[in-house]
C-alpha cells in the first residue's frame, strides 16, 4: 500500500488532485469563519469540495492505489 506522499511523488496527476480538494476544503472552511455565507455560496463551496473528493476516489480507483 502507498503512502500519501509516496502517491504524491509516483504520481502528479494525484498531487494536482490531492492539492485542488485541499484548496476547496480550506477556502470554504475559511470563508464560512470570515462571514455568513449564504444558502447558494455554502452550496457552491460544498459543491466544489464534493466534485474534488469525487476526482480524486475516481482518479484512486483507476490506478487500483488507496490511500491508507
Amino acid at each position: 500500500m502507498c503512502s500519501p506522499s509516496t502517491l504524491a511523488i509516483s504520481c502528479p496527476e494525484h498531487a494536482r488532485l490531492e492539492s485542488e480538494f485541499q484548496e476547496a476544503r480550506d477556502r470554504m472552511r475559511n470563508l464560512m469563519r470570515l462571514r455568513k455565507l449564504s444558502p447558494s455560496e455554502e452550496r457552491q463551496l460544498a459543491d466544489r469540495v464534493a466534485m474534488a473528493i469525487a476526482r480524486l476516489k475516481e482518479h484512486l480507483a483507476e490506478h487500483r492505489c488507496q490511500r491508507w
